[in-house]
């Protein structure tokens, strides 16, 4: 084999190494965690949403579990990009059990 068609054939199974690597499906990118705690939120806060923007949805604030601290702490709400299509879920805890599940927002059809 020439020099020529030996790097061609290299550089074609190098390029077709790097493309399968970078390669993740939907599904396997996607990963979930659920947190789970035996201490119930505070109630949420007040937050007045802001006047509606063009092309955005408020999410609401939240309480966040912080390990370290022990405690929940407030996550005062922000803008996120609308998605056509889709309806915003915010973020909260749900009654699990003897505990709180926590769900993170989220864009649902």
């Amino acid at each position: 084999m020439n020099p020529l068609a030996r790097k061609l054939v290299v550089l074609t199974g190098l390029g077709l190494a790097l493309g399968s690597a970078a390669y993740v499906p939907e599904a396997a990118a996607r990963t979930q965690v659920a947190v789970q705690i035996g201490v119930a939120p505070p109630p949420p806060r007040f937050e007045r949403a802001p006047p509606p923007r063009r092309g955005y949805a408020w999410a609401p604030g939240y309480w966040r579990w912080s390990p370290h601290m022990r405690r929940h702490v407030w996550v005062t709400g922000y803008w996120i990009p609308a998605r056509p299509g889709y309806h915003y879920r915010p973020a909260g805890w749900v009654r699990y059990g003897n505990g709180w599940r926590f769900h993170g927002g989220g864009w649902r059809r």
